[in-house]
């Protein structure tokens, strides 16, 4: 059975910094490309960040810089360290675990909430 188990979140001040885990099981995690998505209340759900499983990795526009994806092939991790956050990054952020349309799951999603 399939499991991504997202967990970090929570509640900080703007400019302060998270680390999102998800934890994988129940499928080949090395050769699965991963990936943070977020969604924002009445937005859609959006890419954040990538990573192949070579290693490769993507990042959207708006958290380069600030966000990096890695990724552990032993412990079958992928994290997400978020570093100077913005208002504008508050919302749930999922784990997805991709080979293809078929291939292709999701956590339940983590609450991260940016505010003073």
């Amino acid at each position: 059975q399939v499991q991504l188990v997202e967990s970090g979140g929570g509640l900080v001040q703007p400019g302060e910094s998270l680390r999102l885990s998800c934890a994988a099981s129940g499928f080949t995690f090395s050769s699965y490309a991963m990936g943070w998505y977020r969604q924002a209340p009445g937005k859609e759900r959006e890419v954040v960040a990538r990573i192949s499983s070579g290693g490769s990795t993507n990042y959207a526009d708006s958290v380069k810089g600030r966000f990096t994806i890695s990724r552990d092939n032993v412990e079958n991790t992928v994290d997400l360290q978020m570093n100077v956050l913005k208002p504008e990054d508050t919302a749930t952020y999922y784990c997805n675990a991709r080979v293809n349309d078929i291939l292709n799951y999701w956590g339940q999603g983590t609450q991260v909430t940016v505010s003073s």
